[in-house]
This record gives C-alpha cells, structure tokens and sequence, in this order.
C-alpha cells in the first residue's frame, strides 16, 4: 500500500499503505536527522544500536509488556491477528526480494535468516505464553533488543498512524459522482521525465475530464474530490459502490514527484493553528473552505494510480497484507524488511462512550511497509487498520517514542 496511506497523522502527510503515507496532516514537531549529500566514502552511522535492557522490577512499566495480545476486561486479544501477521512476514522472508533486501543490509549481524529464525522463535512464544508477564520475561531472556538512534542520535522516534479508509464511489459518472481515481497507464514505465503534474492529469478543480491524459482510464467516480485525493494519500480504499457491492483499489503507480505537506501549507498561510493540522482538523477546514481545494490539493504534485483488488486486504511495500495494530512502516532502506519490532509510544485508544484517550504502550509489530514521507531512522507510521474509528485514531496520533528490533541472542 504504499503508504501514501498515511493521511494521517496526517499531517496528511503520512505513509501510504504503499504510496506516501504521510500526508495530509501531520506536521511533525520532531526534526528528523539533516540529511546533506555524502560526498565522503566514511561508511554512514548505523540506525541500530544493541542495547541492554536491564532487569525489570515492574513488569507492567517495562518494555515488552503487550497485553492487547490477550482478552482482558471482556475485550478480545489480538493474538491471532499477531500470528498472521509473523506469518505473513515470514511468507516474504522466503522471495527473492527479501534476499536481495537483507544481502547489503548495513548491520552484519541482522540476517535473513536471523530475523526468519527470530520470528518463528516468537510466534512459538507467542502461542505458548499464558500472560503478558510470561511472554515479556521470555522476550527479554531470549532477544537482543535494537534500539533505532531515532531522528537524534538518542532513539527519539516520531510516531504517525495511518489507515485505510472506506468511501461510498461509483463504477459509472453520474452528476453527483463526478471525482475519478485513474487505473495505470499501459505505457506508464515509458513516460518522459519530469512526468505531468497532478495539475496536468486532473486540473486545478479535478474536473479536467475529457481533456486529461487520463481519458478513459477512469476507474471509479466520489461526490466529494477531498475523498479521492485521500485515497491517493493514502494508497488504498475499501469501496461501498452505488450498485450495493463493495469492492476496493489499491496502489499501482504513481509519478515521481515529492511529498508535499498540505498541513504545513495552511500552517504557513495562516489558515490553521499548528495544533489544528490534524487529519480532522484539515478535513474540516476544506468542508467549510471547500474553494481552498483547488488552491491547496494541486501542490502535491504526485499523481496516484489504482488497480481494483476486489476486497483484499490492503498490503504493505513488501507485498503481504498489513495488519491493524501489527503492522509498522519504516525507511527500508534503514531498517530491516519483514522483522519484528517493538514500538514504546503513547496512541489513543476510545474509552467507553466512545471519546479517545491518549495511553503509553508496548506493542509487538511487524515492519511491513515503507512511505515516501517516512525516512529517517526517526520515522514510523503505525497502521490503525480500516474504517472511521482507525481513521479518527490515526488522525491524531503523533507522539514520540521508541522502537526496537528483537533479534534472537547468538
């Protein structure tokens, strides 16, 4: 999916379930680590660093403690949703992507076939231990914890959320559904750099129609145009069509062009308040500002192309499915694909009555995707998985934290 999914946090801005995640909302307040042109052959700093993590007096307040993997307080676990996850990253830990991925990994001692044998090891754990408390102890004895140097050099990593959204859309064009998402071109790989705009294939009001490029290659049509450019910011969409069937798209393409934060541009103009740049915050603004569309939409000037995926789940970069709260995406060319993690944040949650509340957690994840707006060592996007409630958590999550690598001990 290539996190353009990231809407959220959006600062909009945020990582695509594949394309750019990262997108409409979030203005990140951590400054990630300057990046200048390495003209040097001084090998960079790796992103990882081994770490002791000590004893632990509290368990409940030490890291490794995940009890959302059991049910407690009449709420289901997660634990299966768990498992399939690990499955689903040791299915791409046996492709020839995930060799070539792991052949020039930068840290020697993270291997393939260490974080392959690391991953059946703590899906074993996982099924066996009975507690929070039984699997934490197991997981501190048994793994070497990586902690990533973060956007500081001292582990501060800034934490995101995406998820994928389900929208009301069209298969025909109708007066009222008049918003299309576009399939790939054919000749797509043959396109002359630069490529077009956003502004070129859809034009400043998204109504460009038959004078686009794009003509014909109209997949499905939205009432509103904010719905299917957060589909582009997102990558993917769950679709409930007109006919009554449902359906969905995900990422196929797109133009390479940057990411550009909306969130920081209405910041800038003096539109929005710095701590209004949330997802809902900006949706809100274009719902009351809706002439502001064609002024601010057109700056990202990547275009996103779709393929129907009739209902799958959406799927991250390494091409298996990301799961709701086990799935993280990260800079792949830092971190290693497919391996398990273990991320220290605060994320809201609802409480009863339905309002949210911000909790610090330890959750075991999977990194399983990547986004355009996510680099840096301190970058991760969390996937809060499908619907309204994972897109108003998403929406506002933007903390800062920890994350780790767990690596059996040699």
């Amino acid at each position: 999916m290539k996190k353009n999914l990231a809407l959220l946090s959006l600062s909009l801005g945020i990582a695509l379930i594949n394309p750019v995640r990262s997108a409409i909302a979030q203005v990140p307040t951590i400054a990630p680590i300057p990046i200048t042109p390495n003209n040097s052959t001084e090998p960079l700093p790796p992103p990882l660093e081994a770490i002791n993590v000590g004893t632990c007096k509290s368990p409940s307040r030490c890291l490794g403690w995940d009890e959302q993997i059991w049910d407690t307080k009449g709420k289901r676990g997660d634990k299966q949703a768990l498992l399939a996850s690990i499955d689903n990253s040791l299915r791409y830990l046996q492709t020839d992507k995930a060799v070539s991925a792991y052949q020039n990994y930068p840290i020697q001692e993270i291997t393939l076939d260490r974080v392959r044998r690391s991953l059946i090891r703590f899906r074993q754990l996982v099924v066996n231990s009975k507690s929070p408390a039984q699997l934490q102890s197991a997981v501190r004895r048994e793994f070497v914890f990586y902690k990533s140097v973060g956007s500081d050099g001292k582990g501060t990593v800034k934490f995101t959320a995406y998820y994928e959204p389900v929208y009301t859309a069209s298969r025909t064009q109708t007066p009222i559904y008049k918003y299309p998402l576009y399939q790939l071109p054919a000749n797509f790989d043959q396109w002359a750099k630069p490529h077009p705009k956003r502004i070129d294939l859809e034009g400043k009001n998204g109504l460009l129609g038959e004078k686009s490029p794009l003509r014909g290659l109209e997949m499905f049509w939205f009432r509103n145009r904010l719905d299917a450019y957060l589909i582009h910011i997102q990558g993917s969409a769950q679709l409930k069509l007109t006919d009554g069937t449902t359906t969905s798209v995900g990422f196929a393409g797109g133009t390479d062009y940057p990411w550009t934060s909306i969130g920081k541009e209405l910041i800038k103009n003096g539109k929005l308040k710095r701590e209004n740049a949330t997802m809902p915050g900006i949706i809100s603004y274009f719902n009351r500002n809706p002439q502001d569309l064609n002024e601010y939409l057109p700056l990202w000037e990547r275009f996103i192309f779709f393929k129907e995926t009739n209902g799958e789940s959406a799927s991250g970069s390494i091409g298996v499915p990301v799961t709701a709260e086990r799935s993280i995406a990260t800079d792949k060319s830092l971190m290693p694909p497919g391996a398990l993690a273990l991320i220290h944040g605060s994320f809201p949650y609802p409480k009863i009555g339905g309002a949210l509340e911000s909790r610090q957690v330890n959750r075991f994840v999977l990194d399983q995707d990547t986004g355009s707006a996510i680099k840096t060592p301190g970058r991760v996007d969390y996937f809060m998985g499908t619907g309204s409630l994972a897109g108003s958590r998403a929406g506002i999550t933007g903390s800062t934290g920890n994350l780790y690598y767990l690596l059996l001990k040699e």
